[in-house]
């Protein structure tokens, strides 16, 4: 199975089988949006560089979401600064994603009900695979089995700022393993570490907004 795009591997870390949320929602997307911007600049589509973000090629990129990214940027959207980039990305990010992996047959969709309540559908895992691809990599590059590369200290980072160390499994304590992904993620590329450092921004404003 092809390797699925950055964003689509952290949804499926921050969901249980079941497909409930393990954090909010809004913080996902934000992830989520990281995740996007974070592909495209590692596949050579995005340069950026002192907060802001420049289109280097043109899509079609393989995926729809980081297409309709590019196109914005492309565009001369007020979102080149990469802070209002992410933000605007965010925008229902989360349902899109999950449309895409139902689209290929990651995510199955299920309906359910239970007594004397109306019925309500969620989104499960069709294969427990999927996950266990999806986070292999930051769990080899905790333990030391396998050198990250920059995808994979970009995942480290995204898993740590949205506080998901727990879906690893690892028999480390939270602190030191949010400690050991933060640092995997500043090892792994300047960039890298500028556009998690963005993320864990917007994440902890989204967070005090919540309480405003």
């Amino acid at each position: 199975m092809n390797r699925l795009p950055l964003h689509q591997d952290l949804y499926l870390i921050a969901h249980d089988q079941a497909g409930k949320p393990l954090i909010h929602q809004s913080s996902m997307a934000l992830g989520l949006a990281g995740a996007v911007l974070l592909d495209l600049v590692l596949s050579g589509y995005v340069a950026v560089a002192r907060g802001q973000g420049a289109v280097l090629r043109r899509p079609p990129t393989g995926d729809e979401i980081g297409d309709g990214l590019l196109s914005d940027l492309a565009r001369g959207h007020p979102g080149k600064e990469v802070k209002s980039l992410i933000k605007k990305a965010a925008d229902g990010l989360h349902e899109r994603t999950r449309a895409a992996l139902v689209a290929s047959g990651v995510l199955v969709r299920v309906s359910k009900r239970r007594l004397g309540m109306l019925p309500y559908t969620r989104y499960q895992l069709a294969d427990i695979a999927s996950v266990v691809r999806a986070s292999s990599g930051v769990r080899s590059a905790v333990e030391g089995w396998k050198p990250p590369d920059a995808r994979c200290a970009a995942l480290c980072g995204l898993v740590a700022v949205l506080r998901l160390e727990e879906e690893l499994y690892l028999d480390v304590p939270a602190a030191r393993l949010i400690t050991r992904l933060r640092e995997i993620a500043t090892a792994g590329a300047p960039v890298v570490d500028e556009l998690v450092g963005v993320v864990d921004t917007l994440v902890a404003e989204a967070a005090v907004a919540v309480y405003r």
